[in-house]
């Protein structure tokens, strides 16, 4: 099944090519025709009136391709159920817009090859519109070209060239790529032949997906003859044709996960034979050569564990891991600008704060120039000052000298009188002292005895604690005491009930013993009287019988009704009967 954003590659050009004014919008009319183009290829049953209804002419003129969006993935992509050509689809939007861009005049290229690569590019795009191919695509496209024609890869070309194309966003549209194979920039000293046969192999495995194809001899299923085909090999099958265009389709055989490839051992003249086996057909093959066949037996191999892991075909496989790896880088480059952005941010506000400092470190230096001039001057000034005051301090200092001469006199009385001052102090001093410890040992006793007051204090609530705990204790026991009595009174009271009932039910016992040997005396005696009665019927001729259960026996009838005697009944009867018979033949 082909991815939506496949799909929608081929129609984003075919929409471009109608947007004849290059602004975005494309008239309805042109739209309900790609719409029933559409309808068609993709092979989806619609209605005329939803496209009439859908693309009438109304005031609100062109439609972009946000507008046209809603009815494409609604009404076409939604739609989409069984399997259709895709490659119809890709000629189909090709042949809408290849007419508007491709120039034949300097192409080495054909039509066929451009559309080729018009498809390659496709693949290798990037999801995102309007749809590019980077870098890293167009290397790997170019490789795999030159790769295919056996060409050398020219590196120091490569890198001059996307040394200009990092001028254009380091990526180039459809119309580019083509101009760039066309022009034969990486394939010069190709001829156009052996370009168009590295365009078809590169279409041939990431477009169609043919991972390996080659000539090859099968062996036939019904007259087991030996015939060269064209074989080629998809990830989920493999088709042989008649020759390598392709045109008469002989046979296929499908791969799954059960499949299994095995090589033979040389028989029937045929050498470097191998076996593909599957649940429905077995195929047996046979290469050119040992290397042939192995590269097939690992070609077709690599594919049955593929389909066993549930992965798609190897360039898919590698265009979503490079796709992955691209995301990863682009993630880690835009955090990478996103912090030097921050380190550059952080650079211009140090930048701006080492000015700041700098301006500050003017300023500080002017004004330091200015303070020192202002401390030059007042330095003079105070010099000038100091010069004036020690003129004056000298003719002061005169006019002291007098005085202390003067005073020297009174200041040895003075002297005279401190000496007394001091030793009044002194002894004033000493008798403060006395008075101070004298103080200091009042204040100890007074804090001894608040200590003595405070332990007694202390001791006599323990105490009252202590009585109060005991009384406590003696009115909990004494409560205890008499619970226990209690439990003990009550205890011989249940006793002697018991006992009453005990000595109650005993005497009920022996009553019931006299009571069950006086009724065993009475059935005993019943017991023989009813022996003796029974033993009187049964010497009567049986005008009285006891009712007894009769027996389960075969019942015999006689003239007193059925089962009217037992058999020892009867037996003793006919005794009896042969006795009275028997009497008057010996009274004769």
């Amino acid at each position: 099944m082909v991815h939506r954003d496949e799909i929608l590659k081929p129609i984003w050009h075919a929409f471009g090519a109608l947007d004849v004014d290059r602004k975005g919008k494309v008239s309805k009319s042109q739209l309900k025709v790609l719409s029933h183009n559409l309808y068609t290829v993709l092979q989806i049953p619609y209605q005329n009136c939803e496209l009439e209804e859908h693309f009438k002419d109304d005031d609100e003129g062109p439609v972009s391709t946000q507008g046209y969006m809603p009815y494409l993935n609604t009404f076409i992509l939604d739609r989409i159920q069984g399997q259709f050509d895709f490659q119809e689809l890709n000629k189909m939007c090709w042949t809408l817009c290849a007419r508007k861009n491709i120039s034949n005049n300097r192409m080495l290229i054909s039509d066929e090859d451009a559309f080729k690569v018009w498809c390659i590019f496709n693949f290798l795009s990037e999801d995102r519109y309007p749809l590019v191919i980077v870098t890293e695509e167009i290397e790997y496209f170019l490789r795999k070209l030159l790769d295919a024609v056996s060409g050398n890869w020219n590196e120091g070309r490569f890198v001059d060239y996307k040394a200009k194309l990092s001028l254009k966003q380091n990526c180039l549209n459809v119309w580019e790529l083509i101009e760039l194979v066309g022009m034969g920039y990486f394939t010069k000293g190709m001829d156009r032949q052996t370009t168009s046969l590295g365009i078809t192999e590169v279409y041939q495995e990431l477009i169609l997906d043919i991972l390996k194809q080659g000539y090859m001899t099968k062996k036939g299923h019904k007259r087991k003859n030996w015939t060269e085909r064209w074989f080629e090999l998809r990830l989920d099958s493999i088709l042989y044709y008649v020759s390598e265009d392709c045109t008469e389709k002989k046979g296929s055989i499908s791969l799954d996960r059960h499949c299994c490839v095995e090589s033979l051992q040389d028989k029937e003249g045929k050498r470097n034979l191998f076996i593909i086996k599957c649940q429905d057909k077995s195929l047996e093959i046979s290469a050119s050569d040992k290397k042939k066949r192995q590269e097939w037996i690992l070609a077709i191999q690599d594919c049955i564990n593929r389909l066993r892991q549930g992965l798609s075909a190897p360039h898919r496989e590698a265009r979503q891991r490079r796709r992955e790896l691209r995301s990863r880088l682009q993630a880690e480059q835009a955090l990478m600008e996103e912090q030097m952005k921050e380190l550059q941010l952080a650079n211009e506000k140090k930048q701006r704060e080492l000015e700041a400092m700098r301006r500050n470190l003017d300023e500080a230096a002017a004004r330091a120039v200015m303070e020192e001039q202002r401390r030059i001057r007042t330095q003079t000034e105070l010099q000038n000052h100091y010069r004036s005051d020690l003129e004056k301090e000298k003719m002061v200092r005169q006019q002291m000298e007098e005085q202390v001469d003067q005073m020297s006199g009174e200041l040895r009385l003075y002297l005279q009188r401190v000496r007394e001052l001091e030793d009044m102090y002194h002894r004033l001093e000493e008798a403060l002292e006395d008075e101070r410890q004298t103080r200091q040992d009042e204040e100890n006793l007074r804090k001894l005895q608040a200590r003595l007051l405070d332990e007694e204090v202390r001791k006599r609530t323990e105490l009252e604690q202590i009585h109060l705990q005991q009384q406590r204790a003696i009115s909990q026991t004494q409560q205890e005491k008499e619970q226990l009595e209690q439990q003990r009174s009550e205890q011989d009271r249940a006793l002697q009930m018991a006992m009453h009932q005990l000595d109650s039910l005993e005497k009920q016992r022996q009553g019931a013993l006299e009571e069950y040997e006086a009724v065993k005396r009475k059935l005993e005696q019943a017991a023989n009287k009813t022996k003796s009665w029974k033993d009187k019927v049964a010497q009567h001729e049986g005008l009285i019988r006891l009712i007894q259960p009769g027996s389960k026996s075969p019942q015999k009838m006689t003239n007193w009704g059925p089962a009217a005697f037992t058999d020892k009944e009867l037996e003793l009867r006919e005794k009896i009967w042969q006795g009275n018979k028997n009497k008057p033949d010996s009274a004769l």
